[in-house]
């Protein structure tokens, strides 16, 4: 029987490892993840065929809202769910091992940002703490244990207190990231105005119903005002995935070395497109061994050659998510 353990996904180096791995997860995943299983028969693809990445069909993201997406047998240790408005369907991912979402946001957090214990981690998250089963939350959580820096923590609507903690910061030269929700970002900038160069400002979340949506342009021009920082850095994650790509400015996201992104024709679900055009968003994420490695979103992207990817839009008939998405 094959076996895919967490150090074969984080010890992947290149794109032959990478292929390699997901191929075999393939295969785990359409023999004993009972929905993908089910859904690749009534597609009549026969799992001997899939020889290659290109191959592999892409489980949609609806189904993690009407079933179990379990690979195998097992107790979930958590379930997290997705936001939404009142009323709307929401995502669960049963995750049987933790550890590995875990080991998947530190590795990735260490690879982009280097060792992220010695950051000051400041959270600017209502709608996330406001309800449970949030991934983010339990991310973010983590690293402000992990934080060697006292100041780190969450700030609600304190932006009062949020402004003294990063002009503390700033005099302290001590290096700082505030991960914050889109609109609670916007809401600070506008009621404050600070100069720190150095703080590394991610966003995630968009504006949850709170505010009109923006172009991306004007998003980032705003906040580098407010903040006074060159950039304005990015989270591409979601409920359905235990790994997340990073963006450090202009909404050019790059993926840890066990996630990446396919972009597939919009009218043919099967075909997958080249670099340069428009199309889905495929996800293979192989920190997901225990659900479903293997996610087509409802989300519109492009990738590039140089292995980076943007994010366009949505579909018309999405639900508005609880990801980094905003109007070109």
């Amino acid at each position: 029987m094959i076996n895919i353990s967490s150090g074969d996904i984080f010890s992947i180096q290149n794109k032959e490892q990478f292929e390699f791995v997901a191929l075999e997860t393939f295969r785990l995943q359409a023999k004993n993840c009972r929905v993908y299983s089910d859904f690749i028969k009534n597609l009549g693809i026969p799992i001997s065929k899939v020889k290659r990445l290109g191959d592999i069909p892409f489980l949609p993201i609806e189904f993690f809202k009407s079933h179990e997406i379990i690979n195998g047998n097992g107790k979930p240790e958590e379930i997290f769910t997705s936001s939404g408005t009142t009323g709307m369907v929401q995502s669960k991912h049963f995750v049987l091992d933790i550890e590995i979402y875990i080991q998947s946001f530190r590795k990735a957090l260490n690879l982009f940002y280097g060792n992220f214990s010695k950051y000051a981690v400041l959270a600017l998250l209502p709608s996330y703490l406001e309800r449970d089963g949030s991934s983010l939350i339990y991310m973010v959580d983590d690293l402000i244990r992990s934080s060697n820096i006292q100041s780190s923590g969450y700030f609600l609507y304190d932006h009062k207190l949020l402004n003294e903690t990063l002009l503390s910061l700033k005099a302290s030269n001590t290096p700082t990231i505030l991960i914050g929700v889109t609109y609670a970002l916007l809401d600070f900038a506008e009621s404050h105005s600070i100069e720190f160069p150095e703080l590394v400002v991610m966003e995630t979340g968009g504006m949850k119903g709170k505010r009109r949506e923006m172009v991306k342009k004007e998003l980032h021009g705003t906040l580098c005002a407010g903040f006074g920082v060159p950039v304005i850095h990015s989270e591409y994650g979601m409920t359905e995935l235990l790994s997340q790509a990073y963006s450090k400015g202009a909404g050019s996201f790059r993926c840890p070395p066990w996630m990446a992104i396919q972009i597939r024709d919009t009218n043919d679900p099967l075909e997958i497109l080249g670099n340069d055009q428009t199309g889905g968003i495929n996800v293979i994420d192989l920190a997901n061994i225990n659900s479903c490695s293997f996610i087509a979103t409802q989300d519109l992207g492009k990738t590039f050659e140089d292995g980076t990817f943007e994010v366009l839009g949505r579909f018309d008939n999405s639900d508005i998510r609880g990801c980094n998405l905003l109007v070109q």
